[in-house]
């Protein structure tokens, strides 16, 4: 490697390193190492003076210098660049301009002239024949973003790659047409596969959503779901509630039957008659309403042929077929599916009749709890007044 040729990579990585924008993802000292790769691959395959040569290898490294300066005519600012760096080294003024005529030939859209134009070309755009192109081309894509030039989508980057595999790019060089072209039509072959996965996939996206929007059976169906889980969740909290009633109730009784009716026997203790009594009644009544209240209903469990058809029978309450035998339920099943009025409108009689239950349930539980508490109010009263007028001190200042 000439002497030349170590001073430019030295200042162009020390360039790259230290004066680019942090936002340039795909055209960064990276980007420059991998077109001056691909020039030396280029030039192994072809016949040229070590001037020429060097002339190719210097503008690959100092090609994409301009960048440090912005985007805008980048290709100008990398030949000032050039330019300015070499004539610092005592690089002869002809050589210098055949590195800027290199270096303009990566400038869009233009047709190169001559072998070693075609040279810079190609390895500048080495990356379409590469096996990492997508990840690289999503690099462009995000430097595009991030530098608030272009914001493209998934789909419309796809396209646009597709495009320029197909329509603007073409390789120059023998080496490039015969190595790197079939590479880069098999990266071709990956874009428009991805195109195809990616239109597949918002197809039936747009299905999706326009079946969500046109069909209103999602949203029917939901509705019943959720009020239909509500009654079940209201029916489970009513049935808790009643046992713990029943529960607690139980406890009383029993501590009344064990610890204070006994005492009732002795003559000293018939002021507690009237309290203990108060106390039980109370406590009876308030575990027998929530026995009502948690106690099912016994229905006939049967239906007719004729209750089917005429839509009277709600098939999906228990309670009106666990006498049926199994074809008979079948049967009606069947028929039941068949009609979607027919499904609606169980399912509307089943929320009607939970809701009819739900509404005794809690009645019955209201009632309960006050009587309850009711109970323990007048009970605990009842004890006082007892214990205060006609007590053990009582009886015994008489």
């Amino acid at each position: 490697m000439s002497q030349i040729i170590v001073k430019t990579k030295q200042f162009v990585e020390d360039l790259l390193s230290n004066k680019l924008d942090s936002n340039f993802l795909y055209h960064n000292l990276r980007h420059t190492q991998r077109v001056v790769k691909s020039t030396k691959e280029l030039l192994d395959s072809v016949d040229l003076s070590a001037t020429e040569k060097e002339v190719l290898t210097l503008s690959s490294w100092l090609h994409d210098t301009g960048y440090t300066m912005g985007c805008d005519k980048h290709e100008e600012n990398s030949c000032k660049i050039a330019r300015k760096f070499l004539e610092s080294v005592n690089y002869d003024d002809a050589l210098i301009s055949n590195v800027e005529a290199c270096i303009m030939a990566t400038k869009r859209f233009t047709e190169p002239q001559n072998l070693q134009e075609k040279i810079i070309r190609d390895a500048d755009a080495s990356h379409f024949a590469q096996n990492s192109y997508l990840e690289t081309s999503e690099f462009l894509r995000e430097e595009l973003n991030c530098l608030n030039l272009a914001n493209y989508t998934q789909k419309e980057w796809l396209d646009a790659n597709i495009k320029m595999f197909r329509n603007e790019h073409e390789y120059y060089t023998d080496y490039a047409k015969k190595n790197w072209q079939p590479k880069k039509d098999k990266n071709l072959k990956k874009l428009i596969k991805d195109r195809k996965a990616d239109k597949a996939i918002a197809k039936k996206e747009l299905l999706k959503a326009k079946y969500k929007n046109e069909s209103p059976d999602r949203g029917i169906q939901t509705l019943f779901r959720v009020t239909l889980r509500n009654h079940i969740t209201l029916s489970n909290i009513a049935d808790t509630k009643a046992n713990i009633l029943l529960s607690v109730n139980a406890i009383i009784i029993s501590l009344a039957l064990s610890n204070l009716i006994p005492k009732l026997d002795n003559p000293s203790n018939n002021y507690l008659i009237y309290p203990t009594v108060i106390f039980v009644i109370f406590s009876v009544i308030s575990m027998v309403l929530a026995v009502l209240a948690t106690r099912p209903n016994v229905t006939s469990g049967e239906f007719t042929e004729e209750d089917v058809k005429q839509k009277k029978v709600n098939l999906l309450f228990f309670g009106n077929f666990h006498k049926m035998k199994l074809e008979q339920y079948q049967w009606a099943i069947n028929e039941l599916v068949k009609d979607k009025e027919y499904i609606y409108s169980s399912l509307t009689k089943d929320l009607y009749f939970l809701g009819l239950v739900l509404n005794k349930k809690y009645k019955i539980l209201r009632w309960t709890y006050t009587i309850f508490m009711i109970g323990m109010i007048v009970s605990v009263i009842a004890f006082a007044v007892a214990f205060h007028y006609f007590g053990p001190i009582r009886v015994l200042a008489t």
